[in-house]
C-alpha cells in the first residue's frame, strides 16, 4: 500500500501587519480566500481527508470558507509559533506514517507542481526531510539556508541572528517542508522556546534532525514568486495582480478576446468560451460561466452567474447570481439582482431591474422597468415604466404574466396577481385583479378636460 501524504496547512494566526479585524487567510486574491488557494494546490497531490488545516483566530470563519472542501481541522487555541502549530497535529497524524508536508495559509501562489516536486524529492531519497528554497536578489527579512559541502541543510539562520557572511547568502527558507513522518513526530517535542519571543519555531527542527544523525535536503525552485507570503495590504494587492494577469493570459490563449486586458478583473474560477469578447474595465467574478461568442460590455459586472452562447451584455450592466440563456441581450445600464432566469433570445434593456424573476424566451422589457418576484411568459412585451409591486410591507408576492402578453407603458401590477396569455394591459393602468386570457384590462380614471382653465388661472395672479 502506498504511504499516505499528509499535508498540514498552518492558518491559525490573525496577521497583525494586515491591519485588519479579519484573519489574514480570509483575505482574497484572485477571487478566492488565501487559504482556498493553498487547499486547492494541496488537493492536487492528496485527498481531502489527508489535508489538515490548523486554525486558531476566527476558526469558525476559516472552517466556513473551506466547508465544501472536505479537509480536516485542528485547533491551535494559543498561537505559540509554527512548531507549536505542528505539534497540535501529532495526535491526529502520528500513527499514519508516510510523509508530512507543511505549508502556509498565507502563501497562495504555491503550485501543485511544486508541491509534487517536493514530495517526489523526499520520497526518492533517504533524507529525514526536504525543504523548499529559492534564490533572491534581495533576501532581506528571510532566514538563510546554511548548507554543508554535500549540499544538505545544516541549519536555518534568521535575519537578526545572521553574521555578515551569512547575510550574503541568497538562498532563503520558504518554511515549506516535507518530512518523513516517523522522524518528525519522534523529534518534534525537542523544539524549545529559547528565543526572544518564547515561541516554538519549526525552523529549529533542521538542527535537531542533524544532531540526531539525519540529513535534510534542499529543493531549490527557480520561480521565487511561488513562495511569496502575504503580510500587508500592499503584498495582497501584488499577489492579486499576479493571479489576475495569469487568468487573463490563460483566457486569451484559450480563444477569448479581452480588450485592454490591463483594465479587466477576472476571478480565478471564471470560465469563458471561445470567441467571446470582454470589454474594457469589465469585472467577471466568482464562479461565473460564459458560453461561446458572447460579449461582456465595458464596465459591466457579472458575478456567480451562468451565461449561454451568443449572449450580449451591453456596457454598465450588473448581473449577479442569475442565468441568462443563449442569444439574450442585456443592458446597457440593466441590473439583474439574484435569482433570475432569462430565457433564450430575451431582451432586457436600459434601466430595467430584475430580481428573482423568470423571464421567458423572446420576451422583452426594453426600458425603465422593475420586475421582482415575477414569472413572465414567452414573447411577452413589458412597456416602459412598468413595475411589479411585490412587497406589501410584510411579505413578498409573485406576479405571473402569461405568454404573448402586451403590458402598456407605466403599468403598475399589484401582486399577487395573474395575467393570462395574449392579454393586453392598457398604458398607465393599476392592475389589482386577475386578467383572463385574451382580455383587455384598464385601470385608470377617465380623462377630464376643462377648456380655458389655464388661462383663467393666469388672470387671477
Amino acid at each position: 500500500m502506498k504511504s499516505p501524504i499528509n499535508i498540514v496547512i498552518l492558518a491559525a494566526g490573525l496577521g497583525t501587519r494586515m491591519k485588519s479585524k479579519r484573519a489574514k487567510v480570509l483575505h482574497r486574491a484572485g477571487g478566492l480566500t488565501l487559504i482556498e488557494h493553498v487547499v486547492n494546490a494541496a488537493s492536487g497531490i492528496t485527498t481531502p481527508e489527508h489535508i489538515t488545516v490548523v486554525v486558531g483566530c476566527q476558526a469558525e470563519q476559516v472552517k466556513a470558507a473551506l466547508a465544501q472542501s472536505g479537509v480536516r481541522f485542528v485547533e491551535q487555541k494559543e498561537q505559540k509559533g509554527t512548531g507549536h502549530a505542528l505539534m497540535m497535529c501529532r495526535e491526529a497524524l502520528s500513527t499514519q506514517g508516510g510523509l508530512v508536508v507543511v505549508a502556509y495559509g498565507d502563501g497562495p501562489l504555491l503550485s501543485r507542481v511544486t508541491l509534487q516536486a517536493l514530495v517526489d524529492r523526499q520520497a526518492a531519497g533517504d533524507r529525514a526531510a526536504t525543504l523548499i528554497t529559492t534564490r533572491l536578489d534581495d533576501p532581506t527579512g528571510y532566514g538563510r539556508i546554511i548548507q554543508g559541502k554535500d549540499g544538505d541543510v545544516q541549519s536555518i539562520v534568521e535575519q537578526k541572528a545572521a553574521t555578515p557572511q551569512q547575510l550574503a547568502i541568497p538562498l532563503i527558507n520558504s518554511g515549506i517542508y516535507c518530512f518523513q513522518a516517523d522522524l518528525l513526530w519522534k523529534h518534534i517535542a525537542e523544539i524549545g522556546t529559547d528565543n526572544p519571543a518564547g515561541e516554538y519555531y519549526l525552523t529549529d527542527i533542521v538542527e535537531i534532525l542533524n544532531r540526531a544523525g539525519h540529513k535534510v535536503a534542499a529543493l531549490e525552485i527557480p520561480d521565487s514568486e511561488e513562495l511569496l507570503g502575504i503580510n500587508t495590504r500592499a503584498e495582497l494587492a501584488a499577489v492579486d495582480k499576479i493571479f489576475r494577469d495569469r487568468k487573463v493570459r490563460a483566457l486569451m490563449l484559450e480563444g477569448v478576446t479581452i480588450e485592454k486586458p490591463e483594465t479587466v478583473t477576472i476571478d480565478c474560477a471564471v470560465r469563458i468560451g471561445e470567441d467571446s469578447i470582454v470589454g474594457p474595465f469589465a469585472q467577471i467574478l466568482g464562479k461565473t460561466e460564459i458560453g461561446e461568442d458572447s460579449r461582456i460590455g465595458a464596465c459591466s459586472i457579472v458575478e456567480n452567474s451562468k451565461l449561454g452562447d451568443r449572449v450580449q451584455v451591453n456596457p454598465f450592466t450588473s448581473i449577479v447570481d442569475s442565468q441568462v440563456q443563449a442569444d439574450a441581450q442585456i443592458g446597457p445600464f440593466a441590473r439583474l439582482r439574484p435569482g433570475n432566469r432569462v430565457g433564450p433570445g430575451a431582451h432586457i434593456g436600459n434601466f430595467v431591474e430584475l430580481k428573482n424573476t423568470q423571464f421567458g424566451a423572446g420576451a422583452k422589457a426594453n426600458h425603465l422597468a422593475y420586475l421582482g418576484d415575477a414569472e413572465i411568459g414567452d414573447k411577452t412585451n413589458i412597456g416602459a415604466g412598468t413595475i411589479t409591486c411585490n412587497y406589501d410591507g410584510a411579505q413578498k408576492h409573485r406576479t405571473r404574466i402569461g405568454k404573448e402578453v402586451f403590458v402598456g407603458s407605466n403599468s403598475t401590477l399589484v401582486a399577487p396577481i395573474e395575467i393570462g396569455d395574449e392579454s393586453y394591459i392598457g398604458a398607465g393602468s393599476v392592475i389589482t385583479a386577475a386578467v383572463p386570457k385574451d382580455a383587455l384590462a384598464l385601470g385608470r380614471a377617465r380623462q377630464v378636460v376643462k377648456e380655458g382653465w389655464a388661462a383663467k388661472r393666469k388672470k387671477k395672479k
